[in-house]
């Protein structure tokens, strides 16, 4: 049986898997340069939130909460320092990338998958209940 924070956290992965084709293909009438920085943002997002909550929920034991808010600390330097290293890489390797459209698309995943991110949980119970 999966924790509720490992479907929460599921669920929010593939929110944020799905906005960002999304997003890119929203992104297409305004050329490809801006297009490309939207997928590359949308991509940063996904990959550092995925790697976060693998570090937070790979062995996850609710009796140890201690432990768990060491992950968390631990696991949200990694996020925020591969974040911001796959930032740096993508602006010294690909020429004519949007700032604008790069950030954007970062905060708009991040942001975006937590409002329209299943509650598993809540639906689940909706239905026994009903």
């Amino acid at each position: 049986m999966q924790q509720q924070g490992t479907r929460e956290a599921r669920g929010v992965l593939v929110v944020q898997l799905a906005l960002a084709p999304v997003l890119t293909v929203t992104a297409l009438p305004f050329g490809l340069s801006v297009a490309l920085s939207v997928l590359i943002g949308a991509t940063v997002c996904l990959v550092a939130n995925s790697v976060f909550a693998f570090q937070v929920f790979r062995q996850y034991q609710a009796r140890d909460p201690q432990s768990l808010v060491g992950r968390f600390y631990g696991a949200e330097l990694i996020k925020l320092s591969l974040a911001l290293g796959l930032f740096f890489v993508a602006f010294v390797t690909i020429e004519g990338l949007s700032w604008p459209a790069l950030l954007g698309a970062y905060f708009a995943v991040q942001v975006l998958s937590a409002v329209f991110a299943p509650d598993w949980d809540a639906r689940q119970d909706d239905e026994k209940n009903t």
